[in-house]
């Protein structure tokens, strides 16, 4: 028996579109075409029943992060409810702890609510959207993409984390960077905008300072302490998030390190240190305006809206710390 994905893939199009024909959803007359003769073809029949509690959509949204105590992810959550709100839907919050068996959970429940769409910052390379793209709801990624042909709205990663470092590099000569988990595009894109940096500069990437750990306080803690213990430690180091950040400078506190004796960049603002904002460059990330804009996004999609996936790249803004003295 044929598949809606069978149809998909002879017709050249997504599960999802599919599921849209045969919703009554907007497609193009081009693609509709495509699927019905694909449908025909293969002898393919929807299942009437389960059509028909797809329609049967609440003027819900749900959001899945990976880390809700993250400030980061509840300004960007603070921009997709304004828009929602003013929409006249409602907003699901769930946190996946980054992980992929909770994810999945709460897509299953996004789809048993019928939720009219999810917007996912995914919690690994490994997650997985086939089952409520086939529903034919859509799915905007947010701060790192999904491998599918989907909305996404990012920051220009790279960029971040080559201007966190060349700020640094125009004083300092050994520049550590602590990222995230290896497996997130966010952190390897940093890392690699941290090489760029050492590059443009003329110097050599020391990559016994490159680090990657978690997206919490306490990963920039631990990695922090054994840059410290190496032989020949870093003279800066730059934090692939906020939280890293945090941890970062804590442990620099402890040793009395505090910047300007060890630079100090942050990809995205601090959300709370006892320093003086001036002692640290801040590559700023617009999170409220990802949220603003994803959530704009999967209401065009919602309402039917069929042109190509596309990705939106969103700028980022250096602050940088007080020039060092002497």
């Amino acid at each position: 028996m044929a598949t809606i994905y069978d149809v998909a893939a002879l017709a050249g199009v997504s599960p999802a579109t599919v599921s849209r024909v045969f919703n009554g959803a907007g497609v193009s007359p081009e693609k509709a075409t495509a699927v019905r003769q694909a449908a025909a073809q293969l002898a393919f029949t929807p299942n009437r029943t389960a059509r028909s509690l797809r329609r049967q959509s609440s003027e819900v949204i749900g959001l899945i992060i990976p880390d809700i105590e993250n400030p980061y992810f509840t300004e960007m959550a603070r921009g997709v409810e304004d828009v929602a709100s003013e929409a006249g839907y409602s907003v699901v919050l769930c946190n996946s702890d980054a992980q992929v068996e909770k994810e999945a959970t709460y897509l299953r429940i996004a789809v048993a609510e019928h939720m009219s769409g999810v917007i996912l910052a995914a919690a690994s390379d490994k997650t997985q959207l086939d089952d409520i793209l086939a529903t034919g709801r859509p799915v905007v990624a947010v701060d790192r993409t999904t491998g599918y042909d989907i909305d996404g709205v990012v920051m220009a990663n790279r960029d971040a984390g080559r201007m966190a470092t060349a700020h640094l590099l125009k004083n300092y000569q050994r520049v550590a960077y602590i990222g995230g988990p290896e497996h997130i595009e966010t952190s390897t894109d940093r890392a690699e905008g941290w090489r760029l940096a050492h590059r443009q500069a003329g110097i050599a990437e020391p990559d016994d300072l490159l680090r990657f750990s978690s997206f919490r306080v306490d990963g920039g803690r631990a990695v922090m302490e054994d840059l410290l213990a190496l032989a020949e430690p870093p003279d800066a180091v730059v934090a692939g998030n906020n939280l890293i950040g945090v941890g970062a400078i804590q442990v620099l506190t402890e040793h009395d390190l505090t910047p300007p004796k060890i630079g100090v960049s942050v990809v995205g603002g601090l959300p709370f240190t006892t320093l003086s904002p001036s002692a640290v460059t801040v590559v700023r990330l617009p999170a409220r305006h990802m949220g603003v804009t994803a959530a704009r996004m999967l209401l065009e999609r919602i309402r039917g809206d069929d042109q190509p996936a596309r990705t939106v790249v969103l700028r980022n803004e250096v602050q940088a710390a007080s020039p060092v003295v002497g």
